[in-house]
């Protein structure tokens, strides 16, 4: 997707949310910039001392990126000057006051501007040799035309100005090195026709045959992407595990917008898109499967009643014994190289406790290549035991105490046991969900203890061994009705209240005596 199509969509609220609603918006996410960073267009500037060839980075900068391509189909860089030169530093353009005939001093040099500003674009891009970065005044929000091109490495500037592209050319840094060592007398070139922009033009990216293979820019505490084994891939937290495509790039995103995926898998790009398959979970909150798919349509309401969204199916399901919705949809961008037909699939399946949403996106031309990556995807998506996930840093006491242990087993069983027996009968649902009331409130405080403290860890796995000795015992019974459920519950209830309270009170008792 072009600068321009991710700034018409930033003009539409209802579309941010569709994006978000279906993980395309996660291409505007630093984490997954590695497939679909680059922009279609590159920019061309030619001057006495070489070619400049400048390629965008529109996911971290959409309206400087869209800014800079506009300027330079109007020709506004045209016969500019790299007014401001700092061997060892970069060297500084754009001011339309360095045009023949356009200024009365050369005091006037670095104060042009096209007589608009535009709001800054930080990111943790950093600011490497050859890197294009945007300048400004002290006002963060004053960026307009001028832009600096780095020499070297400068990465005090990381964070502090909007980086928005980089020379992608080897005889790009050979003209960088040119002009950045021209003689200077106070950082101006006394020989300022070497750095004249003597043309620019905007171009397609295939009509440069040597760009250079620069993968990913570096980034200020990049992280690295998590590897996974075939693309088998399962995390407790979110309480899932699945098998994305292999080779695909897993990352989880930082949840800085409301609505951003939990886990995405971007694919290669193809034909200048990359698929997307993410997986979101949202606690249920009370709701029903109805109710959150009536909540899904209204987010999207607006771009149905435009237009600009189309359900093109939903059914109702079950997959793996679950209550499932399944909807099909495409939409249209409109962007700088034509219209950008895309296509999602979004199946929704509800939980005890949450509803998981795992969505795949990708262009209406190549969407039916990689639709079974998807559906391999779906078929190997595994709901994880809900007391393994960790929450407020705390999580599951039990989960926490027997991980690694003799007892894991057993923990595993009680969960089946749940998920099987309990959860199928209404007194068991009630009684989970007081349970799960009364234990959170105290669970994750001394999971955490537990973690910091092994004594504390190994006493808590010693005291609960007998209570899920006894919980045991529910595999071993069949439970027909709500009448046996209760029994057995209640049964198991008191013995636990004789092994923890009554015991010990009458060996203190007879102590005592």
């Amino acid at each position: 997707m072009s600068a321009m199509a991710f700034i018409e969509v930033g003009k539409n609220a209802s579309m941010i949310k569709i994006l978000v609603f279906v993980a395309l918006a996660l291409a505007l996410f630093p984490i997954t910039h590695s497939f679909a960073q680059l922009d279609d267009n590159v920019v061309i500037f030619d001057t006495k001392s070489g070619r400049l060839v400048i390629e965008f980075f529109p996911i971290d900068a959409p309206n400087h990126v869209g800014n800079f391509i506009n300027l330079t189909e109007s020709g506004f860089y045209d016969r500019t000057i790299f007014h401001r030169v700092i061997e060892g530093f970069m060297i500084q353009g754009g001011d339309p006051f360095t045009k023949p005939g356009a200024y009365e001093s050369v005091t006037q040099w670095g104060t042009g501007d096209p007589g608009y500003k535009i709001d800054e674009e930080f990111n943790d891009i950093k600011h490497n040799v050859g890197i294009v970065s945007m300048a400004r005044s002290a006002d963060p929000n004053s960026a307009g035309s001028q832009f600096f091109i780095l020499h070297k490495d400068s990465n005090f500037l990381d964070g502090e100005y909007t980086v928005f592209g980089r020379l992608a050319t080897q005889e790009s840094y050979d003209t960088l090195e040119k002009i950045a060592t021209l003689e200077t007398a106070n950082t101006i070139p006394i020989k300022w026709g070497e750095g004249e922009i003597l043309k620019s033009e905007v171009v397609k990216r295939s009509s440069i045959p040597d760009l250079l293979d620069l993968g990913d820019p570096e980034r200020v505490l990049e992280s690295t992407p998590p590897e996974t084994l075939d693309g088998k891939y399962s995390n407790e937290e979110f309480g899932f595990s699945t098998s994305f495509p292999a080779g695909w790039l897993v990352q989880e995103p930082e949840q800085t917008v409301p609505g951003t995926p939990d886990v995405v898998a971007v694919g290669p790009l193809t034909n200048g898109f990359n698929p997307v398959i993410s997986i979101t979970t949202k606690a249920k909150d009370g709701k029903s499967l109805d109710e959150y798919i009536e909540e899904t349509k209204n987010v999207l309401k607006a771009a149905i009643d435009s237009g600009q969204l189309s359900i093109l199916s939903e059914e109702k399901t079950t997959l793996k014994g679950k209550n499932s919705y399944i909807m099909t949809s495409d939409s249209f961008f409109e962007t700088t190289s034509g219209v950008l037909k895309i296509k999602f699939k979004e199946t929704i399946i509800e939980t005890p406790d949450n509803f998981f949403s795992v969505t795949y996106t990708n262009t209406k031309d190549n969407f039916d290549n990689t639709l079974q990556l998807y559906e391999n995807t779906l078929d190997a998506f595994e709901v994880l035991s809900e007391d393994s996930k960790q929450e407020n840093g705390g999580g599951c006491l039990i989960a926490t105490a027997t991980f690694g242990s003799e007892l894991a087993p057993q923990v595993q069983q009680l969960r089946e046991t749940r998920d099987n027996v309990l959860m199928n009968t209404e007194s068991g649902k009630s009684f989970l969900s007081s349970f799960n009331q009364l234990y959170y409130t105290f669970s994750p405080t001394i999971a955490d203890w537990e973690r910091e403290n092994h004594l504390f860890k190994e006493f808590v796995r010693i005291t609960i061994t007998p209570m899920l000795t006894s919980l045991l015992i529910i595999n071993h019974v069949d439970i027909d009705s709500e009448a046996e459920m209760l029994g057995y519950g209640i049964s198991l209830i008191l013995l636990n209240i004789g092994m923890y309270f009554v015991a010990p009170a009458y060996v203190f008792y007879r102590l005592l005596k």
